[in-house]
């Protein structure tokens, strides 16, 4: 079971406003800033505690895939929506890819791979 995840990122600034409007549309948000209450060094996003951290600590350069969780297909289509209008690049727009796997993907500022999935009917 994993606890928590995170990439590196060039420009926290720049990735937080993508991952504010995306991440937002699934339901998480900011929960812990590094330094505290600044969030310049790195950005926890979570509901009660970070699940998911940008941060400058590690390499930007290497391209991660991520996975979040969406409640339903709607979620996954706003939350395409919202990353492709907070800059973010299409990587497969929301359709269904497997019965029960109905996701999105775009990439992030940094060229990560970011996917909504809603594994239902």
């Amino acid at each position: 079971m994993i606890d928590h995840t995170g990439i590196g990122v060039a420009d926290i600034a720049r990735s937080a406003r993508f991952y504010d409007a995306t991440l937002g549309m699934l339901g998480l948000r900011r929960v812990m800033q590094m330094p505290e209450n600044v969030g310049s060094d790195g950005i926890g996003y979570g509901i009660e505690y970070p699940v998911f951290w940008i941060d400058l600590f590690h390499p930007h350069s290497v391209r991660q895939h991520t996975a979040f969780v969406a409640k339903n297909r709607t979620e996954v289509d706003a939350f395409y929506a919202a990353a492709l209008k907070a800059g973010g690049t299409d990587n497969g727009p929301p359709g269904q890819r497997q019965p029960h796997y109905y996701a999105a993907f775009v990439l992030d500022p940094d060229g990560n791979n970011i996917e909504a999935v809603f594994r239902g009917d």
